[in-house]
């Protein structure tokens, strides 16, 4: 029996407030050191492009996956060096309230979040199934984060804390049920986090009360970007090389044309001899602003 191929790439419909810009700054690649870290406000400067009537989509309502326009602002770009881009998914960072199970469900396990305690722009995410597929990262008790560990959302719910009986006093007597309305207390159930059937009492870790944690989404993956800003460009050195020049004998005014014909740099040609009029140096000086327009390339020719 042949295997179909199937592809596993989905292009991004991400909306641009689930998107982090970090962007990173150095003077040169030697610089390892006191390099800049700064924000940038994803929502500002990216936008979806929209499906067209020529392209088979809902012309202007539906997202052409994949496709973004990532307009970068000057006001950033302002020094000579090298800018490095990281657009990640956006992080959301909170604390555990406490981890527990269902009184109805006492195996099924999950963390209890304050919607309270979620930063304001990422509370519409905390709403029934609205997780599903976040990742959460934990953060240990000095702030670093546990490397390469994580677990994936399976279900999100608003939930409210019950008193139950024990009989068992070692198990905690308050525990979780499901509300149908709004909540400020979400149950999230994450996987894995059932024991191993060889061995029932390895339970995974999935987080402790009070501890940080980071809740990550899945939309896409992390892409680097990186812009140089140099004082010239293939376009101005083909000018040096292959654009129209004129040097004016009398004045010895050395001019550079761009391809449209106007002047683009200056500068004066003369020689340096010494005391018995020996030839020392040839001399090539940027006049800088002082351009003399009187060297216009089609005065010139005509």
């Amino acid at each position: 029996m042949a295997l179909g191929a199937y592809g596993i790439v989905r292009p991004a419909d991400v909306s641009p407030q689930d998107v982090e810009i970090i962007l990173h700054y150095t003077p040169s690649r030697d610089v390892t050191t006191n390099f800049v870290l700064k924000k940038l406000n994803a929502a500002n400067i990216l936008t979806p492009y929209f499906h067209n009537s020529n392209t088979g989509g809902n012309a202007n309502v539906e997202i052409l996956g994949g496709l973004y326009n990532l307009r970068l602002p000057a006001s950033e770009f302002t020094n000579v060096g090298i800018y490095t881009l990281y657009i990640r998914p956006a992080e959301i960072r909170t604390s555990i309230t406490d981890c527990g199970v269902l009184s109805a469900l006492p195996n099924v396990k999950g963390i209890i979040i304050d919607v309270n305690d979620v930063p304001q722009q990422f509370r519409n995410k905390f709403v029934n199934q609205g997780l599903v597929g976040f990742r959460i990262e934990y953060l240990n008790s000095d702030g670093t984060k546990i490397p390469n560990f994580y677990r994936i959302v399976t279900s999100a719910f608003f939930c409210e804390p019950v008193i139950s009986d024990q009989t068992n006093t070692s198990q905690k007597a308050i525990r979780y049920r499901y509300v149908e309305g709004n909540s400020d207390l979400i149950f999230l159930t994450l996987s894995p986090s059932s024991s191993p059937t060889n061995k029932p009492n390895a339970t995974p870790f999935i987080g402790q009360p009070n501890q940080n944690i980071i809740i990550t989404n899945t939309f896409f993956n992390p892409v680097t970007m990186e812009v140089q800003i140099a004082n010239y460009d293939i376009d101005t050195l083909a000018i040096a090389l292959y654009g129209n020049q004129t040097k004016s004998i009398d004045d010895g005014i050395y001019t550079l044309y761009d391809t449209a014909g106007n002047i683009y740099k200056q500068y004066n040609l003369f020689e340096v001899r010494d005391n018995f009029n020996e030839l020392l140096y040839e001399v090539r000086q940027d006049r800088g602003a002082n351009i003399d327009f009187s060297k216009n390339f089609t005065n010139i020719i005509s």
